[in-house]
């Protein structure tokens, strides 16, 4: 399945229903008053999230949706039917947005959550209503009011409990894959991730994480460059961000950059916690580990080789330990 984050549909919500205007006629009531039946509410055009979905694909190729109309009233005070509503299903984590005026809409963060991205109209009340004391016939009824009709785009932004932030190459790819049962395309040049990649970290206790594995940030990524935007939204729902630079780069040269990256997206994600890896530790020869790295924030740094599995075990427990320390924090 190809992985789509975005997507701008047209919506357009049914028109509820117009009311009757009707008077009662029986045989043996010969001035029956009257009847008129209210029309029904036009159909909603609702997101609702699913579990089972982990891309907005579908909605790239179903670029307008309508929902249906409200019927209109009947006789003896009979109401129409309302209309069918359309239900969109997304993947956890969308945002949807008025592509007009940037009016944040609602976001799904729950399986069958559901959020209301157009009103259906609603329908108009029957002639029976506008009857009074001094108005026993009235002549007329009311007609069903136009469903909302907006452009909304759609932005999915991955649910994970890791992220993994670097540049290209810093063998964020091969982590995952040794961690988890992911399986991303993995090779020695640029961007080779050019989607996002989920994967579940699993322990033999049966204890487990989500992982994602973010694709490559260069230097101006906040300006757009290279994968650039299309991807930093994903790092805003991580709870741990876990940085990872090789061992065979300016490693706090490029550590200072992604946080600057980050900064200049969105200053508040450098508050999330987060864990230094230096990765391709066996391309360093007769490297010792009797003293971990420092660099200039004192961040917490492991030293790995996904390759030789050096510390993938204990990477693994410190994550854990970074996690259940911030689910602690929230239960306070």
């Amino acid at each position: 399945m190809r992985f789509a984050d975005y997507a701008k549909i047209y919506v357009t919500a049914g028109n509820g229903g117009s009311g009757m205007a009707h008077f009662r006629r029986e045989k043996f009531v010969p001035r029956g008053g009257p009847d008129g039946g209210d029309g029904g509410n036009g159909g909603d055009v609702v997101l609702k999230g699913n579990t089972q979905l982990n891309t907005l694909l579908d909605l790239r190729y179903r670029k307008f949706i309508k929902a249906k109309h409200g019927e209109n009233g009947g006789t003896a005070r009979k109401t129409g039917k309302d209309g069918q509503s359309e239900i969109l299903e997304v993947p956890l984590g969308t945002v949807v947005y008025d592509a007009e005026t940037k009016e944040r809409l609602g976001e799904i963060t729950e399986d069958g959550e559901e959020v209301i991205i157009a009103m259906g109209g609603k329908g108009g009340l029957g002639n029976w209503h506008f009857k009074s004391a001094t108005n026993q016939t009235p002549q007329h009824s009311q007609e069903g009011m136009e469903g909302e009709e907006r452009v909304v785009e759609l932005e999915l932004k991955l649910i994970a409990d890791v992220g993994l932030v670097g540049f290209p190459n810093a063998g964020k790819s091969t982590l995952l894959s040794a961690l988890s049962e992911a399986r991303p395309k993995i090779a020695d040049y640029p961007f080779t991730t050019l989607e996002p990649n989920l994967g579940v970290v699993t322990f033999s206790d049966y204890r487990s994480f989500v992982m994602a594995d973010i694709p490559g940030i260069i230097e101006d990524a906040h300006e757009g460059k290279g994968l650039g935007l299309q991807f930093l939204r994903h790092i805003e729902r991580n709870n741990l961000l876990l940085f990872m630079v090789a061992s065979n780069t300016d490693m706090q040269a490029e550590y200072d950059a992604l946080l600057h990256e980050l900064k200049e997206y969105r200053a508040d994600l450098l508050e999330k916690p987060r864990i230094l890896a230096i990765s391709k530790m066996d391309l360093i020869p007769d490297y010792t580990f009797d003293e971990p790295m420092k660099f200039d924030d004192d961040v917490e740094v492991i030293e790995i080789s996904s390759a030789t599995g050096h510390n993938i075990d204990q990477l693994k427990e410190k994550i854990w330990e970074k996690l259940k320390g911030l689910e602690e924090e929230e239960s306070l």
